[in-house]
This record gives structure tokens, C-alpha cells and sequence, in this order.
């Protein structure tokens, strides 16, 4: 059966790969390794897993199979003989195995008949496909590993998109899968330096405002940027693959979160509420909001989401651990909510005027733009904290980064500090973070906010280290006397693209 994934890797493969630097030195370490070795390889849906095994390994896969979505056992197996019959160049059609035991004794067969003196690689792709309930997929595959494989020189690379169940059901099986796997690769989205040298790989120059605006709509995931041409600006991209008759991203949300969840309704029910949220809510919160039952349900729910990337959990500054937030964090989920789904803005070319001025849409148009960008902008940066050290000079420094937020009651003023780093050398830095499509300016009220804030924040948590305001814009700050020995340090968008 040929799998719709397999045209999009065909597409790219003839692209040299960008980044990933640490997982292909992962890959090609097992590949010289004189033992036998098992490789997970885990990621969202759509972030170049089987694209980076492929590129490192090319023409070196004796035997490679790409499970199929809602296809049945058997139709998983006749899958299985065809890729078999491929191998061997059977003119006939290879006889389907009747279970997985005797499909892998069918691969055992194979794999010794082809052995040479360099290291076999067998890939199994999407694998929570092929392991159905009830298939006996994963026993099967103890069985390949524990009574034949593990005495041959041999890669096995197991690769899913469900990162939760691959987690669960393979890196921790209690079966004859258990403690047997030998590396583990958790492939992520392109930050924004690999995002650039990916567009440049394809001949796309952009300035880094472009590529940050292409990254806070959907994200750096591989496949979501592949659609992204040449000639065209950031918005005009933005507008053709989002929001198009037959944009690429137009209906993608609905494919994306039942092709890797059972029972996704829960899953886009919890999507869609921290989507509203921008410092991110409880557990308690989610519960009150969603209807959800606070239970073991929830918590596999918002497991599978952080263990996928689409949200991020962390604690507030000084917060106990059941008051831990939850932020929505993938890109692409967030723009979709806040501009796609609902048609807020309909017409022609609507988001290259949203995007550029603001002057030419309503007020209210206006500032859902500046809210989302404001909240996908702060995204970017926690994404980017490495880099956000490394501008400061405290990248060898140990710290702790994280959010602010106290809520006003009566007389007392509340407050909500976007970043801040906890540093061991006495200083926390708190953080305002702007998208702006110019160089920031703060005048005698803002700065009179900020003076505030960290007043409140200083009296809230009683520390006594030194508090330093920094900024991170897009396009640095004008210096005057109102940000004269407020701001100690100003990052723009360059130091996030750092690598």
C-alpha cells in the first residue's frame, strides 16, 4: 500500500539536511557500533523524523515499512508483503504472513539471506499504526529483537508520531521490549536558526522579521515551511497556505490531532481553552473551563499534549506544584484558533493588511492581531532560552526560567511578568517582550508600569537578589530618559536566531 506521507518525503529527499547536528551524530554513532542496537526515534506529526533517518542512512535500509492510519491487521500485513516482494523483486505477489509472529520470521529469512559485512538497518515508520490492539505487533517484534536480532549486526529504527504511546508502549514496555532499546531520539521543531538555514536550502531569502513572522503562524515544523515560496513575503505566504481554498494549513488542525490521539475531542477541547489564555492556566482552571473530569483522564490528555509539543507545562515563580500552569506552545494551533477557525477576518489578501500596519482594519481586528502576535512572540522566546543566556553572557551561569502573575484584589494592584531568569549569581531578570514592527520606544507612563511591577513583584515574593529589567523586541530599543537605569539589557530578534 503506498502511504500519502511517502510523496512528501520523495518531494524533499533531494534536500541536503539542515541542523539535527546531535540526532544524525546519534544515528550514524549506531551504525558503527559493534553491537546491535535499537533505536526510538519520537516527534510530532509532520517534524521530519522518517526525513532525517532516511537522509543519514539513504540507500543503507535493507528493509523499511510505514504503517498505515485506521488500516486494519490485515491490511497492515498485506502492507508488510508488499514491501517484502519489493525487496526481492517477486514478480508475483508475496503470500500475506496470517499474523505479525510469522511476518517477522518472514523478515528474519529475508534480512539472513541479505547479510553482508556492513551493518543492516530494518525501519519500522509510524509504528503506533502498525501496533493496532490486539495485533500482537509489539510482541512480535520482542520476539525479532530478543531471539534473533540481538545477536546480528543490526540497526533497528522504530519511529512514531504519537509520542505519548511511544513512550508508554515501547521506550517503557514491560514485555520482552523491555529495557531494550538502545538510543532514544526526541526530534523537535527547527528553532529559528534552523528555520532560516532551511529556507535558505531552498533558495528562500528572507530578513529575519519575515522569517519570524512565518514562524509564529506555523511553527518549525518541516513540512508546514516546505510551503513556503520563493518571491512571495511573509504575509503573502502566510495568506496563500492559511488561509487559501486549498492552503495547505487550511483544515490541517482536524487531521492533525485525530492522526495522533484516540479520542482527540478531549485533546482539541484543552487545545482550544489555553488558547484563550495567555499566562496559561491550572489544572483546577482546565477543569472548571473544560467540564473535564479531574482524573486520570485529564491527565493522560495533557501528558499526550506535552509530550507532543502542542503545550508546555511550567511554575510560576514560587508557585507550589499543583498550581503549575499550562500554555499553549504550538504555533500553528494557536494562529489557527485565533484567525482561521472563526473567519474573523474575511475578504481578500486580509492578512497582508492585518499584518503590515493595522491601519486599514477595524479596531477590534487590530487588537486581536496585537494580542496573538504578542502572545506568539513570548512563545518564540521561551522556546529560545539558550540563546536569550547567551546574549546575556550567563550561559554557564545555572538558573531557572520562568513567569510571574498575581492577581489584583481590592487595593492591591496585580501584575504579570512575561520572563524571568532566576539566576545563582544573586540577579533575577525580569523580562518585557514586544513584537513590533520598529524600534521600541518607552515613554514616562511605561516605564512608570514597569517601576511598578517590579515593585509589586519584589514585595509578592520578598526575594533579595538584584532584579534587572531587560528587553527583548524585535528591533531593539530607542534609548531616552525614561529607559535611561530602568533597562540593563536589550535583545532583538537577532539573538534568537543565534545557534
Amino acid at each position: 500500500m503506498y502511504n500519502s506521507l511517502n510523496l512528501v518525503t520523495i518531494v524533499i529527499m533531494n534536500l541536503p539536511i539542515v541542523g539535527r547536528k546531535e540526532e544524525q551524530a546519534i544515528l550514524k554513532k549506531a551504525l558503527n557500533s559493534p553491537q546491535p542496537e535499537m533505536i526510538a526515534v519520537l516527534g510530532r506529526r509532520r517534524v521530519g523524523k522518517t526525513f532525517l533517518i532516511q537522509s543519514v542512512f539513504k540507500d543503507q535500509i535493507d528493509f523499511e515499512i510505514t504503517g498505515t492510519q485506521n488500516a486494519s491487521k490485515e491490511e497492515q500485513l498485506i502492507n508488510f508483503s508488499y514491501e517484502i516482494g519489493k525487496i526481492i523483486e517477486s514478480p508475483l505477489p508475496i503470500q500475506t504472513p496470517n499474523n505479525w509472529m510469522e511476518a517477522f520470521i518472514l523478515l528474519i529469512k529475508l534480512l539472513e539471506k541479505r547479510q553482508t559485512n556492513r551493518k543492516q538497518v530494518v525501519f519500522f515508520d509510524e509504528v503506533p499504526w502498525l501496533a493496532t490492539a490486539k495485533s500482537g505487533f509489539l510482541r512480535a517484534l520482542g520476539f525479532f529483537w530478543n531471539s534473533w536480532a540481538v545477536k546480528q549486526n543490526i540497526v533497528v529504527v522504530i519511529c512514531g508520531s504519537a509520542t505519548s504511546w511511544m513512550i508508554q508502549k515501547v521506550v517503557n514496555h514491560t514485555g520482552g521490549l523491555h529495557n531494550r532499546i538502545t538510543k532514544r531520539i526526541h526530534l523537535s521543531p527547527f528553532v529559528l536558526s534552523e528555520t532560516e538555514a532551511y529556507l535558505k536550502n531552498r533558495q528562500i531569502y528572507f530578513d529575519r522579521y519575515q522569517i519570524a513572522q512565518i514562524y509564529m503562524a506555523m511553527g518549525g515544523i518541516p513540512h508546514y515551511l516546505n510551503a513556503v515560496e520563493s518571491g512571495k513575503s511573509a504575509a503573502q505566504n502566510i495568506e496563500q497556505i492559511c488561509f487559501s481554498k486549498n492552503g495547505l494549513l487550511k483544515q490541517e488542525f482536524f487531521r492533525l490531532y485525530p492522526s495522533l490521539f484516540a479520542n482527540a475531542e478531549n485533546h482539541i477541547i484543552v487545545i482550544k481553552i489555553l488558547s484563550k489564555s495567555r499566562k496559561g492556566l491550572t489544572r483546577i482552571e482546565l477543569v472548571d473551563k473544560s467540564k473535564l473530569t479531574n482524573g486520570g483522564g485529564l491527565t493522560k490528555v495533557l501528558e499526550e499534549l506535552e509530550h507532543s509539543g502542542f503545550i508546555s507545562s511550567y511554575y510560576a515563580f514560587n508557585k507550589k506544584k499543583k498550581e503549575k500552569l499550562y500554555r499553549l506552545t504550538d504555533e500553528y494551533s494557536l494562529f489557527y484558533l485565533q484567525f482561521i477557525e472563526d473567519k474573523i477576518h474575511e475578504g481578500d489578501d486580509v492578512w497582508i493588511r492585518l499584518s503590515e500596519t493595522c491601519l486599514t482594519t477595524s479596531r477590534r481586528q487590530a487588537q486581536h492581531y496585537k494580542t496573538w502576535s504578542g502572545y506568539a512572540f513570548e512563545n518564540i522566546c521561551m522556546k529560545h532560552i539558550p540563546q536569550i543566556k547567551k546574549a546575556l553572557g550567563i550561559g554557564g551561569v545555572y538558573s531557572l526560567s520562568s513567569s510571574f502573575y498575581k492577581k489584583g484584589s481590592g487595593a492591591e494592584k496585580g501584575t504579570q511578568i512575561d520572563l524571568l531568569i532566576d539566576r545563582n549569581d544573586h540577579i533575577i531578570n525580569l523580562f518585557e517582550i514586544k513584537f513590533y514592527n520598529e524600534s521600541f520606544a518607552i515613554d514616562k507612563h511605561y516605564a512608570e508600569v514597569l517601576r511598578e511591577k517590579q515593585s509589586i513583584f519584589r514585595a509578592a515574593t520578598k526575594t533579595k537578589k538584584q532584579l534587572n529589567w531587560a528587553m527583548i523586541t524585535t528591533f531593539g530599543l530607542k534609548q531616552n530618559q525614561h529607559s535611561l537605569g530602568l533597562i540593563h539589557n536589550v535583545l532583538t530578534l537577532d539573538d534568537l536566531f543565534d545557534t
